[in-house]
């Protein structure tokens, strides 16, 4: 059994109704790992929805906590913004509301895509509203209790006058690291470290709970049955531990199931945004494959074993077995050891599976054909004639359009330089031997008849290769040579099958021609 369909079992013997919960700090460029809790969340709600379950699901965006510290990625204008909240602090862009839209708003519309539409909560307007007030109420009068509890759990000393608010200065406008010097519902008075003295309403977005407590009271706000969270937060003596003991002890409401998930490491080269200097984020990875590719990627591992994310030729590996799983849901054949498979590839779709197998054509395929050709229509004629598709659906070109925008942004940004070339608009200048002409003449006079199609022809040049004395190898780097002035390429008989015949051809022919140069 799939391990969402497993945690959906769990929570439905435990609750009538169940409260997904997940979130975000959009406090810069989206790391792809934090895309894993968004994964993990739809895979358990769609588990409980294929079971009629009563379930919702609602995403947090932490909208109120401070800037830490200025990134590379920021201006040193910055500086200033340190410790003041992310909905308060300026666009990068000029483009946004703040500098938390500018950040959080393009990483909801990814989950969108990936099929994940909670509703939205942004914590400064939680507080803004008043609806956190009651329960900062409550944290504030328990804030021994408060500290006892992470002096229990985390083994680590609390300051004496540890106080479970930090106000927001109403002069500078920052966090405040000062005193607090009184509370009385629903005001808390402080000295702020630039020295000024004032009052912060707990009914407005005056100032904030510490995170620890802030996690345990919006479980306590929203009734949340179920969470997934990073490996550290489930670490002994970590936040989990914490917030379960506010939980129970101070807030007085059941803690949500827990869906501890192992990290997404980066792997091998080329992990690295070309344009934004950054490692591969989450709007990356969803530009990089399809979301229902992408999610398939994440759900096909239990959430306890870590992902490693190649954005290079580990691409090419991922929508290849992403393809052979859509195949066997469709056509069966799958053993019973890979039936999970199947489930991971239906929990994947963003808008349920289709009512048969869609379109598949190779993501190998697409790579070379994309550096044919710019156009679309090219593109379908090109697949048309190298895949013998008669018809093509509208969902079916809709979906290879995506797929090829979707390359192109994986070539133009990740992918080695070992898959790249581009057609030499003209025969490139170089010296071919006695035996690569003899070679190319009588692949040109084979050529004229075979069946334009890429196995076919690739066992062709195979053959004139070995009986030319070249070997296959020195005949396919002839070939690439005139083609894309470069030793090695695609996979020689689909690359040329997604050419024209005639051009081929008549590249070939001017290969041997008496005008070309033979050493």
């Amino acid at each position: 059994m799939h391990w969402a369909d497993v945690i959906a079992k769990e929570l439905m013997a435990k609750n009538a109704k169940n409260l997904i919960s997940t979130g975000i700090t959009p406090s810069g460029f989206i790391h792809v790992g934090s895309l894993r809790e968004a994964v993990t969340a739809r895979g358990v709600y769609q588990a409980l929805k294929d079971q009629k379950a009563d379930v919702e699901s609602i995403y947090i965006i932490d909208s109120f906590d401070p800037l830490r510290k200025r990134y590379p990625f920021l201006d040193v204008s910055y500086d200033e913004q340190i410790q003041r909240p992310l909905s308060e602090i300026p666009c990068p862009c000029g483009e946004h509301e703040s500098y938390v839209h500018h950040f959080g708003e393009p990483f909801l519309e990814a989950i969108e895509r990936m099929g994940l539409a909670p509703k939205l909560h942004w914590t400064h307007e939680l507080y803004a509203q008043g609806k956190l007030a009651q329960i900062t109420d409550t944290a504030i009068q328990s804030k021994d209790r408060i500290a006892q509890i992470l002096r229990e759990v985390t083994g680590r000393d609390v300051p004496p006058d540890f106080f479970p608010y930090t106000p927001k200065c109403s002069r500078c406008g920052k966090f405040s690291s000062g005193k607090i010097i009184g509370y009385e519902y629903p005001f808390v008075s402080y000295v702020c470290h630039c020295g000024h003295e004032g009052r912060a309403d707990v009914r407005k977005a005056d100032g904030k709970m510490p995170w620890r407590v802030e996690w345990a009271a919006k479980w306590k706000l929203f009734g949340v049955t179920c969470e997934p969270f990073g490996k550290d937060h489930a670490a002994a003596g970590g936040s989990y531990d914490t917030g379960v003991r506010f939980a129970n002890e101070v807030f007085i409401n059941k803690p949500p199931h827990p869906i501890p998930y192992e990290f997404v490491q980066l792997k091998g080269k080329g992990q690295m945004h070309k344009s934004k200097g950054v490692e591969v984020t989450g709007l990356d990875a969803l530009a990089i494959t399809p979301a229902p590719v992408f999610n398939y990627s994440f759900l096909r591992y239990n959430a306890d074993r870590h992902i490693d994310y190649d954005s290079g030729l580990g691409v090419l590996d991922v929508v290849d077995e992403y393809d052979k799983v859509e195949s066997w849901y469709y056509k069966g054949g799958v053993e019973e050891r890979d039936k999970d498979l199947l489930r991971a590839y239906e929990l994947a779709q963003p808008n349920g599976v289709r009512g048969q197998i869609p379109l598949q054509v190779p993501y190998r395929h697409l790579v070379q054909i994309v550096q044919i050709t710019s156009s679309f229509d090219v593109m379908l004629e090109i697949l048309k004639r190298s895949e013998h598709i008669t018809e093509i659906k509208v969902e079916d070109a809709e979906l290879l359009r995506q797929r090829a925008q979707c390359v192109r942004f994986w070539l133009d940004n990740f992918a080695p330089e070992e898959v790249k070339f581009h057609i030499a608009p003209a025969l490139p200048t170089c010296e071919l031997s006695q035996a690569e002409v003899g070679f190319l003449r009588e692949v040109h006079a084979k050529l004229t008849q075979v069946d334009w199609v890429g196995d076919k022809i690739h066992d062709l040049v195979y053959e004139c290769a070995k009986a030319s004395g070249l070997g296959a190898k020195g005949g396919f780097q002839a070939l690439y040579l005139i083609f894309i002035n470069k030793r090695q390429g695609p996979r020689l008989g689909y690359f040329l099958s997604t050419l024209d015949r005639s051009f081929v051809l008549g590249r070939i022919e001017e290969a041997f021609s008496p005008a070309c140069k033979v050493r």
